[in-house]
Order: structure tokens, then sequence, then C-alpha cells
């Protein structure tokens, strides 16, 4: 709707856009903000109807969060390094790395490490012996990446995470804890994004695995041989403590915390500030607490919770009433 020549450069929330922009309408329950938005392109869901503006642009879409996220792709300003190989970085004559991989400034590649094609390595990155990092992956500056992980194609690495450091393995004899050498490695399948400070330890004997298209966001923890599933996504502050397995199409709110040893099945959805501390069976349900229950059975728990002070005070009166009723009998 509106002039299809319309045109713009930058993209803008709804409330603070201006002409030359794109904005848009995510929930309708914004639909007030649409009268004193003055971006020159706004999209909207199909069913919205608007009072056209002669210097707007109205598009109608289905999945309006499906075309934000192509727009800001194509909007995008290249975090691109200069082509080439600082010469303030140090890497091992042993390292392979493609003649289309950019590496940063002070920079360090052990050797046995492979880079794939088209791969930006930023400043100050530490990559260790043997690591393999494929194809079109960004690495932002300070990440650390421990020997012998492997990482697939279309990586990105936010700064400061580090992969590969050592899993939590003690055992305590002799009034002394005795360290567990952490032998194994990190996996990290393609599509995978992984936010700032987030550490994912590696595996006692075998692998720390990150499955296909995983996003995990900033200051998570993930702990030796767990075993994260296809497209799961976590946000800040959760833990995944020894050996658990989540499942694929997981969504896991902020500051969860998931016990060891367990297995969380496929499409679970926990709320944030929960906590997991045995297996979940059912697929495709909500979890809410801590510990965590259903969410339905979690909310009419709290409903009964939140009233105990004044439940107690009647119960407490009703005894009086008994016991003065007791007294006169």
């Amino acid at each position: 709707m509106g002039d299809p020549e319309m045109s713009a450069s930058k993209m803008s929330g709804i409330l603070h856009a201006q002409p030359d922009s794109i904005s848009f309408l995510s929930h309708v329950k914004y639909t007030q903000h649409l009268a004193d938005c003055r971006a020159s392109i706004i999209l909207l869901p199909k069913h919205i109807t608007v009072s056209l503006k002669p210097e707007q642009a109205y598009i109608g879409l289905t999945d309006v969060m499906s075309g934000v996220q192509q727009i800001s792709t194509m909007l995008a300003k290249s975090s691109s390094l200069p082509k080439g190989i600082s010469e303030q970085c140090s890497i091992d004559a042993k390292a392979n790395l493609q003649n289309t991989t950019c590496v940063g400034h002070f920079t360090i590649i052990e050797a046995g490490a492979a880079i794939g094609h088209d791969t930006q390595i930023h400043a100050q990155v530490y990559i260790g012996h043997n690591v393999i990092i494929g194809n079109h992956c960004i690495i932002y500056p300070g990440v650390k990446i421990y020997h012998d992980c492997t990482i697939g194609d279309r990586v990105i690495i936010h700064s400061n995470a580090v992969i590969g450091s050592d899993g939590f393995g003690y055992t305590f004899s002799a009034g002394a804890y005795h360290k567990i050498q952490q032998l194994g490695k990190v996996m990290i399948e393609d599509d995978v994004e992984i936010g700032s400070n987030t550490v994912i330890d590696r595996a006692a004997f075998d692998a720390t695995i990150i499955r296909k298209g995983v996003k995990l966001d900033n200051l998570i923890q993930i702990a030796h041989n767990v075993e994260v599933g296809p497209h799961t996504a976590m946000a800040a502050q959760s833990g995944i403590a020894g050996s658990t397995t989540i499942g694929e199409y997981c969504r896991v709110g902020g500051q969860v915390a998931i016990t060891g040893h367990i297995k969380v099945a496929e499409g679970s959805e926990i709320q944030g500030k929960s906590g997991i501390a045995s297996d979940i069976k059912e697929k495709n349900r909500k979890w809410y607490g801590y510990p965590a229950l259903p969410v339905l059975q979690y909310l009419k728990s709290y409903a009964i919770f939140k009233k105990l002070p004044e439940m107690l005070k009647e119960l407490q009166d009703l005894r009086k009433l008994i016991e003065n009723k007791k007294g006169k009998n």
C-alpha cells in the first residue's frame, strides 16, 4: 500500500523511526503507535488495516518478524576484516589457512589448526593445536578455542567466549580433591551462534556436542559431556551440568539451572529462573518453577502459595473458635 517507489536506508523501532527508515508492527498491541510513526516504510501483519499517509508505504506480511530478519540481514553493516592476514598475528607454520581466511591483530594460531574459506578471525583470538574451523565463520575478538575442538560452517562466536576449557571433574580422597584430566573435546556443528562470555567445557573423555542451528546467549555455562540438540535456543545466565542431553527445538529461558546426567525431551520450553532436577520425558511441554512443574500446575500452585499467610491466619482463627466452643461445653 502507498507509493511503490518509496525507499529507505536504515531500520528503526516504531517509537523512534524517522523518514528514510523502515519500521515494523510486530504485535497488534502497538497499533496505536502507527499514527505517530514517521518511517518511510512500515511492515504490518496482513490483517491490519491502516489509513494511508502520502509520505509512507505499507507492506503487509504473514510473518512480520521474518521480514524484519531478511531486511536486517540486507542492511547489516559489514564487520568484515580487511582481506588477508595481519602482520601482527602469530601463526604456526604447521597451521593450514585458506587463502580467503582473514586474521586480525595479535591473534595466535597453533600448529595443526585448520581454518576454512572466508572465515574471519578477529583480533586477540587464541586458536589451539589441531582446532578445526569451517567455512564462513566469524570469530570475534578475545575468543579462546582450546586444542582439538572442531567447529562447523557458518558459526558465529562472540567476544570472550571460551570453547574447550576443562570440565569440572574431580575425585575426593584423603581430604583433598584430585583432578580428573579432561581428555575429550568440544564439537560445534554448522550454523551455531554463541554469545559473549559463554563457556563450553570439553568432555572428560569423548565430546561435548552443540548440534546444528543451536543459539546460545551471553554468559551461559555448558558443562562437560553435555549434548545440546539441533535448533535449541538458550537465554543468558543459564547453565547445564555435566552429561545432560537437551533435545532438539528446546527453548530455555534466562537463569535456568539444569542438573547433570538427565535428559530433556525435544520441544521442551523452560521458563526463566526454573530449575530442572530430573528427566523431562514428555515432548513439547512448558515448564516453570524451582523445581520445575508443568506451567499450568505451577501457576495454580503459586496462586495458592501466595495466599498462604491469609490461609494460615484463617486456620488459626478457626482453631481458636473451636477451642472456645470446646471450653464452653
